[in-house]
């Protein structure tokens, strides 16, 4: 554990002034800003169409959650597992980093548990700052009706599964960044992936869930809430989210053979 603390605390400080490192953090603050600026700026459109706090919060947020998981997610994962390991690239630093005197298992997980930390942290604040934001409307504005309903389960559910279904493409890119050094090739191809995957769920294609860049796109469009139940109780391991995590688990061994035979060149 003390190996995987250090390598852990080694990636914070080699990425820390890296794009993926603060888009994590941008990306969040910049679209739920926007989102914002834009339901005050139509106050009084949107007033006046008199919606239910449920569905007034469902817009809100789905606005930030329609961007993020349909579109700006799959993207992200890309770069940012590019990113992770690009570092090693660049600097040609792969057998300097595995002579250190610490395991080499640690080494690889803390690259890889790194970049599914960039990730949780970007929803996170994601969740965050719709709900945050959304209470700084009411106030700002008091006839919005944000106040009337709590939209926190939905937003933990709902960017829970996001989560979960973006680690599919995150195991794949970072194998791909791991074989390829240049941009090109895992950006390029994790590009065609992501197109691809969106035209396969978005046409009801049934073996859709199979191509893990639709997965993040399908965990938003198929969810269901159960016959009799409320918003909050939709099912979050639908088909799609075992899919990324057998995914996920399949590729992290596959991975960890490939930079441990990089790592004697």
């Amino acid at each position: 554990m003390r190996a995987l603390y250090i390598s852990l605390v080694s990636e914070f400080y080699k990425s820390r002034k890296t794009l993926a490192f603060w888009a994590a953090i941008l990306l969040p603050v910049i679209i739920c800003g926007l989102i914002s600026f834009g339901f005050y700026h139509d106050a009084e459109k949107i007033i006046a169409s008199h919606y239910p706090s449920m569905i007034l919060w469902a817009k809100y947020s789905g606005a930030a959650l329609g961007v993020m998981g349909f579109l700006i997610m799959p993207f992200y994962v890309i770069f940012m597992a590019f990113s992770v390991n690009n570092i090693e690239h660049k600097n040609d630093t792969w057998k300097m980093l595995f002579a250190q005197p610490l395991n080499k298992f640690s080494i690889y997980a803390a690259k890889y548990l790194y970049a599914v930390f960039l990730i949780f942290t970007c929803l996170l604040l994601f969740a965050t700052l719709t709900y945050s934001f959304g209470q700084l409307l009411q106030v700002l504005i008091p006839k919005f009706n944000f106040d009337q309903y709590n939209p926190l389960n939905i937003l933990i559910n709902s960017y829970a599964k996001l989560f979960l279904a973006s680690l599919g493409i995150l195991s794949l890119q970072f194998i791909l960044s791991l074989l390829w050094g240049d941009f090109l090739k895992p950006m390029g191809t994790g590009f065609v992936g992501t197109i691809m995957g969106i035209i396969t769920a978005n046409v009801g294609w049934k073996y859709a869930y199979l191509i893990p860049y639709s997965l993040p796109t399908l965990a938003l469009r198929i969810t269901r809430v159960k016959k009799g139940g409320s918003l909050p109780d939709f099912v979050i391991f639908t088909e799609e989210i075992w899919t990324s995590l057998i995914y996920a688990s399949v590729l992290f061994i596959i991975g960890y053979f490939i930079v441990t035979k990089k790592s004697i060149k």
